[in-house]
């Protein structure tokens, strides 16, 4: 066998199949670039002693990041489905590199501002791409892959407690500063990504010019198909409000209830989130294997029940059934994303992009809805309606199955 005829099978074997040493380095990335970003609103305490700063600036520094993150990344997806951009990844992880930086030695709120507009613009960038690196290394497993990726940020988030309590309270604001070496290291780690990247768009183009018919859809978007994304949206929107409910404002119902520490009511927040991401990666290899709507509609029903009765429960059981909860709706995460990339086909990052990035924006803004709620009618009963939003669920009946988005698509 000629050199040549080497060279090409090995290039076939490294971009056929499942690659799961890409999988496991995104998803690492992943991990690095979520716990940045959970380093700002760690570092609200922080900030608001050796600072001065008010309850609206605290505010504004959370709605500058949330809606920098949320909003551009499905811009950013949209632009790289029409001309991928390999190395937009560690370039954007870059910017993520000096806004940590900045964060940890801002002299005032304004610099602040600017140094959280550099973060959520490192993770707009991130995200879209992420999720296209982890549909590009899949093969025929989607879901396992995306779950893969989906639970390093998950896992990167749910950090925020280790964050502030072993960094930031001992260290203070320049304790941050620690977080520049997690960004270069994503950086460095992102470059091999991005050389990976390159590579398997080569072989992806090739392999398209060897076929003799491409098929292609030039009438776009069917009516439809919309219909179908805004369910799907619709439905991540009513989990991202949850788990905004639980995260911002279940420690204050627990302090209150419980008459719990602030450590305590921390506890019960990580086992929610701890859960969450073990659930975000075991939801993809079941979607692969007994479909992806039936995940999403058993993940959001199971969740109800379990919500609903968080509110009326001691506080061991108030402990176990957060736990579950988390466990049992986030095991839909990472398949809603895959499930909106094969109903949109061809749109890779701009699926990832509205899926996660938009659903994590109508997290904030679910966040201030159900602030001005408790404001409204009290804490322990926003608690307890909150607690209904994942019957929302029942909406998923209205979904195609995966064997009928195929045939859409066929």
């Amino acid at each position: 066998m000629s050199q040549p005829a080497v060279v090409s099978k090995n290039i076939s074997k490294e971009h056929e199949g499942t690659a799961y040493k890409i999988l496991f380095i995104i998803g690492l990335c992943h991990l690095l670039n979520d716990s940045i970003q959970a380093v700002v609103p760690a570092m609200f305490p922080i900030l608001e002693k050796s600072m001065g700063l008010t309850f609206t600036q605290l505010g504004l520094i959370g709605f500058s990041l949330n809606i920098v993150s949320s909003i551009m990344q499905p811009v950013i997806g949209i632009v790289t489905d029409k001309k991928p951009m390999p190395y937009a990844l560690p370039i954007g992880l870059t910017f993520t590199l000096f806004g940590v930086l900045g964060l940890s030695l801002s002299p005032s709120f304004e610099w602040i501002l600017i140094s959280v507009l550099f973060i959520g613009f490192g993770s707009a960038v991130f995200h879209p791409e992420g999720s296209r690196v982890a549909y590009m290394a899949a093969g025929t497993r989607r879901g396992l892959a995306q779950s893969i990726y989906q639970v390093g940020g998950n896992s990167g988030q749910a950090l925020a407690p280790l964050i502030t309590a072993l960094i930031l309270v001992p260290l203070g604001q320049i304790g941050a500063a620690w977080f520049t070496i997690v960004a270069a290291l994503a950086v460095s780690l992102l470059i091999y990504i991005a050389n990976w990247y390159s590579r398997k768009l080569s072989f992806d183009h090739a392999l398209l010019k060897g076929k003799s018919k491409v098929t292609t859809n030039p009438k776009g978007i069917s009516k439809i198909i919309i219909f179908y994304l805004f369910l799907i949206l619709f439905l991540i929107f009513a989990r991202s409000w949850y788990i905004s409910g639980i995260t911002n404002y279940y420690a204050f119902y627990a302090i209150d209830t419980y008459s719990f520490s602030i450590q305590k009511a921390q506890v019960y927040l990580f086992a929610f989130l701890v859960a969450g991401a073990v659930g975000t990666f075991f939801g993809g290899p079941l979607a692969d294997r007994f479909g992806k709507k039936n995940v999403i509609f058993l993940s959001m029903i199971s969740t109800a029940p379990l919500s609903i009765a968080i509110p009326f429960v001691p506080p061991t059981v108030a402990f176990i059934l957060l736990a579950l909860t988390g466990f049992i709706l986030m095991s839909s995460f990472s398949v809603t994303v895959v499930y909106a990339q094969e109903l949109v086909p061809g749109k890779i990052g701009t699926m990832a992009g509205l899926t996660v990035g938009l659903a994590f924006g109508m997290g904030a803004l679910g966040s201030v809805v159900l602030g001005y709620l408790a404001d409204l009618i009290g804490l322990p009963l926003t608690i307890i309606l909150t607690g209904f939003l994942p019957l929302l669920g029942l909406i998923t009946l209205l979904l195609p199955s995966d064997k009928r988005i195929a045939e859409i698509h066929s």
